[in-house]
Order: structure tokens, then sequence, then C-alpha cells
């Protein structure tokens, strides 16, 4: 490969380079956060595309540079366009496009939604792992049954924290059972059932995870949620932002989160300030503060998705990948050549 050429990865590839390594990927999100609270990294604002005739379809570029072990900057370029589902296609469809810290030209081209989707749910289950506390295995619930809730209990089950039983609920009875039977699938050490409403998955579920593709806050009451409870809020737009009030907020990054209408967007405008977030990942992470302050009230993570997670992942593909195609001669020749 030269300096004219750029690496194209393509989706079974990068697949391939992912396969079995949950505690891999798990390690590099952890150390992306850590870098993020030390300050080691350049992390600017998502840029997000929206479109005037479907408010659920969006497409987003995260821009980011860290350095989790080798120094790479670079992009992601993911749209979500949920109605796909009923194409027989995925809710999301990304790229990862990296660049050369010496020339800055795009060195590699890679799919992306897989690397989105694992690093989403890596994040989830680094933050349970740290901030959950339980006297024994707990329930998992899993409201929205897509790709990300089913990564997120294969993270759980990887790196933790223990559970013995999964609760799933998504507003289509047919996914929900269908999403069930594959959880059984991959987890037969665990009790697999399927819930009637999000009330009942909250109540039965001392660990949650939302994944859904809500625009707009829809669970207004989470006084049904057993004491100390940790809520991975990682579709970001469920939860009311007078409960958000209400709890212990741990967010990935305070700006980031406090965006694009976020329910912890939302609850920043209710109030005037940010003062209800307590910490970041990355802090407690580096035991700046205690994961938990109060041991009866919800927990809820709120992480908008760093684009350092994804440049992170994305580097324990490059390093893996053996078989991926230069394509030859990409770039113009100089016009001052």
């Amino acid at each position: 490969m030269t300096d004219e050429d750029v690496l194209l990865i393509t989706g079974r590839q990068v697949d391939a380079a992912l396969a079995g390594r949950h505690r891999q990927i798990a390690d590099a999100v952890r150390a992306a956060y850590q870098a993020r609270s030390r300050h080691q990294d350049a992390l600017p604002q998502a840029g997000i595309l929206r479109f005037a005739d479907d408010p659920r379809n969006r497409v987003i570029a995260l821009p980011a540079r860290v350095d989790v072990g080798t120094e790479r900057a670079g992009m992601k370029w993911i749209a979500s366009f949920p109605a796909n589902t009923a194409r027989g296609l995925e809710r999301a469809s990304a790229v990862i496009m990296l660049n050369s810290l010496q020339t800055g030209r795009v060195t590699t081209v890679m799919e992306g939604s897989l690397i989105s989707a694992k690093r989403t749910a890596a994040s989830a289950a680094v933050a349970a792992a740290e901030v959950h506390r339980a006297a024994g295995p707990s329930t998992l619930g899993l409201i929205g049954c897509g790709r990300i809730n089913f990564e997120i209990l294969q993270f759980i089950r990887a790196v933790g924290p223990e559970v013995d039983a999964v609760l799933v609920f998504d507003q289509d009875p047919a996914r929900a059972e269908g999403f069930a039977e594959r959880c059984a699938d991959v987890a037969p050490e665990l009790k697999v059932a399927v819930a009637a409403s999000i009330a009942e998955t909250l109540a039965a579920s001392p660990l949650v995870s939302f994944a859904t593709t809500a625009i707009e806050p829809h669970v207004s009451d989470l006084s049904m949620c057993p004491a100390g409870a940790t809520i991975l809020h990682i579709s970001l737009r469920d939860i009311a932002p007078r409960e958000i009030l209400l709890a212990e907020n741990l967010v990935d990054d305070v700006e980031h989160a406090c965006a694009a209408q976020t329910s912890v967007h939302l609850a920043e405008q209710l109030v005037g300030h940010r003062d209800f977030i307590r910490a970041t990942l990355g802090d407690v992470l580096l035991g700046r503060v205690r994961p938990r302050a109060q041991d009866n009230s919800p927990l809820i993570f709120s992480p908008f998705g760093m684009g350092t997670l994804d440049i992170a992942v994305a580097g324990l593909v490059l390093d893996t990948v053996q078989d991926a195609v230069a394509v030859p001669d990409f770039w113009p020749a100089p016009w001052n050549s």
C-alpha cells in the first residue's frame, strides 16, 4: 500500500475481526473514556443532518482523535433510518474513515455500523460493571428489541455485572418474541421472558437498558423501579426530564449529552443548569468520584456516544484484518507536481 492508496475494509471483515473480542473491545472503550477525562483526546460536537419529512431519520458525523495505545484520528458517518427494518434492512448504516496524522489524507474506509453497535454495547457494559450494585445476579431488562440491546446482552455477559435472567419488551410483540428466542440461543444459561409493558420490565429489572428509536420522552414514571436500579439510557430520549432530575445521573461527556434534545438536554432546559449531572463515566473509571452517591435512587447513564470510541475500536479492526483491499491511485495527482 502506498500513500496514493486507500484501504477498504468490508462488514464481513469487520465482523470477523471483532468476533469474540468482547473484553478487548471493552478495554478499548474504557481507555477512550479515561482519555476523555484526562483531556487527552479531541472530540468536537457531532454534526447532525435531519430530514423534515421524517424527524426520526438522521445522519450523524462524529469526528474524533484519541490515543489508546496508538494515536488515531477519523470520523464516523452514521445514518439511522428506523423504517429500514420494515424493508428487511438494518436501521443503521455507517462508514468509519481514518486519517493519516502526517498528511491528513483518509487512509482507511471501513464498514462502521458493526463497530458502532459493539462500542455502544461495550460502553453500556463498562458503565454497568462499574456502577451497578446488587447482592447477587440481577434481572436485565431490555427495552427495544434490536441489534444494540442484543449486543448489550452479550457484552454484559462478558464483562459484567452478573445477570441470571433477561426480560425483554418491544412495541411489536412479534419482534419481542423473536428477539427473546435469539437471546435464549446465545445465552442458554439465562431465563429469558417477554414483558407485556415497559412498566412491567422496569418493576422486575434492577438493571435496564433502553435502546429504542424514540425521538421524545415517553416514560414519565420510574417509581416502580427497584431500589438502586441502574438504567442504561442508550437511546437518550425515552425518559421524561422530571424523572431525570429525580435520579442520579452519569453521562459520557456533559457537553455532548446536553444537546440534540436528549432527555438530559430537556432537563437542563427545564431547570437552567446541569448540576443534576453528578459525573462522567471517565471520572468514575479514573477513581475521581464514587461509582454511586446514593444507594436507593435510580442511577441513569446517558451516553451521547463519543466518536473516540468508534476510532478506538476501528483501530482494533485495522490491526487485525489481513485481507483488506487497497484501492490504488485513489487520490488525484498533485496539481503542482
